[in-house]
């Protein structure tokens, strides 16, 4: 079992770092993180799963009350945060909160530009197709959301939904800047950034609930059978690639991998492996696992872990050293986004209606 060793020293503030120390009788892994009241805490972890890190922390800049969920550029992110020009949520049960809006916010100039208001409405998870000419979002409030798809030269936007889907279960972006996911109806859908809705034809009736793209193949399993299928869409094949109990799928950029999180009560795994199923390699298995996302280069796999026998935090999963390596500590159940560069990480964190980000900036010891 992994022995976990936490020691409180007194020290001038100083940056969040993280370091190695090694003997010759042991390797300990040392993460030191400055807390309030000039005390630094230094984590000592003896495991072989988090090695000698090759990514190190700078700084993290903390952002209070607003939600990132991608970036426009290095100095300009996608946000939503409450907006209280809008008033009060007329609905009961949310009458104490405002509706929540997405802006663009100007790291450098801390300014805020409006992309989308509603009344009533919470808007959110916002995501930019690969060209950043659209915006994938969703619309709450009471009972499941709604997707919409945003023009962001005119700032129009239509949802996804009517005839033929009755409407989007969920919502992702495909490899080529089309929507996908599975339908209200039945089967899968695809929408284009101008409109156009259709359903996914060899997918009509099924109950699914994993769709997503990469190439020319479409992956997905269902209601009653967690296992994960390939649909292949030149010859309408389908093939299981004997994963199963599969909870989310991460395409690559590339579309050669994929990150698989597999759910065996009471752990989730979280599993790298190639397009076709084969190569299968565990990155890591908690009780949770969130915030899963590939940097833009696919060098660095970001995870949320919570479990018995590490310290609960933010990961980076270094794919040309086979290492793991903590940024951050406490981290429960975010979500992430990196930068254009890949410089830096965005992770958000949810407190009932409230939420807060953080910008993790990075620096390698290894070439991209």
């Amino acid at each position: 079992m992994k022995k976990t060793k936490i020691i409180k020293i007194a020290i001038v503030p100083v940056l969040l770092m993280i370091l190695t120390a090694c003997s010759t009788d042991q390797a300990a892994n040392t993460v030191v993180t400055q807390e309030p009241e000039n005390t630094t805490t230094v984590i000592e972890v003896t495991d072989k799963e988090v090695g000698k890190p090759d990514v190190s922390v700078g700084k993290i800049d903390h952002y209070e009350n607003i939600a990132i969920s991608d970036w426009m550029d290095e100095e300009t992110v996608v946000i939503s945060k409450e907006n209280k020009d809008l008033g009060k949520m007329s609905l009961g049960e949310l009458a104490e909160f405002s509706p929540k809006s997405l802006y663009l916010y100007h790291l450098d100039t801390k300014q805020y530009d409006l992309l989308k208001e509603q009344k009533n409405a919470f808007l959110g998870g916002a995501l930019l197709s690969s060209d950043k000419t659209h915006l994938l979002y969703s619309e709450f409030s009471l009972g499941d959301p709604v997707y919409h798809v945003m023009d962001l030269d005119t700032l129009d936007s239509f949802g996804i939904m009517g005839d033929p889907i009755a409407g989007a279960m969920s919502a992702n972006w495909a490899d080529d800047d089309t929507v996908i996911g599975p339908a209200y109806s039945g089967g899968a859908f695809t929408a284009s950034t101008s409109g156009e809705i259709a359903a996914v034809d060899g997918l009509s009736g099924e109950a699914l609930v994993i769709v997503q793209k990469m190439k020319n193949k479409i992956y997905y399993n269902t209601n009653s059978d967690e296992s994960l299928q390939v649909l292949d869409l030149n010859t309408k094949e389908k093939t299981s690639l004997n994963l199963d109990h599969v909870y989310r799928v991460f395409p690559s950029a590339d579309g050669n991998q994929m990150l698989i999180l597999q759910y065996n009560d009471p752990k989730l795994t979280l599993i790298l492996c190639d397009a076709d199923g084969g190569n299968r390699k565990v990155i890591a298995e908690g009780t949770e696992l969130s915030g899963v996302s590939w940097s833009p280069d696919q060098r660095m796999i970001a995870y949320s872990l919570v479990n018995d026998t590490t310290v609960n935090g933010l990961y980076l999963y270094d794919l040309l050293t086979d290492k793991s390596t903590q940024i951050a500590i406490d981290i429960e159940n975010p979500t992430t986004s990196w930068s254009p560069s890949g410089r830096e990480l965005a992770y958000t964190e949810m407190s009932g209606n409230q939420s807060s980000s953080s910008i993790v900036h990075l620096t390698y010891s290894l070439n991209n």
